[in-house]
C-alpha cells in the first residue's frame, strides 16, 4: 500500500478522496474524503450508475472508526439542488454534525447536460445545509486559481 510506505519511509499524511463504494484498509489515511453525489438512491442511480446504498453504509463505518472524516458534494443546479443538499447535510447530521461538508460548484466538464451552477445558488445551498451542520464550507465557482496545478500521473 503506497499510504503505508508514504507513513514510514518519509513521515507523510494521506488523505483519501473516495465514492465510498468499495471502502480500503484506513491504517495508513490520515484523512478520508468522502463525496456524496446524492442521499436520494434515485437520484444516486440516475447520476452515477449504482445504488448508495453500500455507500451511505460504509460512511457510517468510516466515521465508526474514529478516523478524520470530510464530506464533500457537487451542486449541480436543478439536479443536485438546495433540497438534495439538505438531504445529505441532514444525513450527515445524523451521524455527527461536527462532520465537516464542503459544497462544491458544478462547472460543465465532458458531455454532461447541466449548467454552471451560479455562486447565488451554491451559497443558498450553504444556508440549508447549516441548518444541519456546523462546519459547512463551499466552492462557489467564481474563486481565482491562485496556484498552478501539476498533473504527476
Amino acid at each position: 500500500l503506497l499510504a503505508k510506505i508514504l507513513k514510514e519511509k518519509f513521515c507523510a499524511s494521506s488523505i483519501l478522496l473516495t465514492n465510498g463504494l468499495k471502502p480500503i484498509p484506513l491504517t495508513y489515511i490520515d484523512q478520508t474524503v468522502v463525496s456524496i453525489k446524492a442521499y436520494h438512491d434515485e437520484l444516486h442511480r440516475d447520476y452515477t450508475g449504482v445504488s448508495n446504498q453500500e455507500i451511505l453504509k460504509n460512511f457510517c463505518q468510516i466515521y465508526s472508526q474514529g478516523k478524520n472524516l470530510r464530506v464533500e458534494s457537487v451542486f449541480i443546479p436543478d439536479y443536485v439542488d438546495k433540497a438534495e443538499i439538505g438531504a445529505i447535510a441532514r444525513f450527515i447530521a445524523g451521524i455527527d454534525k461536527s462532520i465537516p461538508y464542503r459544497i462544491d460548484a458544478y462547472f460543465p466538464a465532458g458531455n454532461n447536460p447541466w449548467r454552471r451552477a451560479g455562486p447565488k445558488e451554491v451559497e443558498e445551498a450553504v444556508k440549508e445545509a447549516r441548518k444541519y451542520l456546523l462546519n459547512v464550507s463551499s466552492l462557489k465557482g467564481d474563486e481565482e486559481l491562485n496556484y498552478s496545478v501539476i498533473r504527476i500521473y
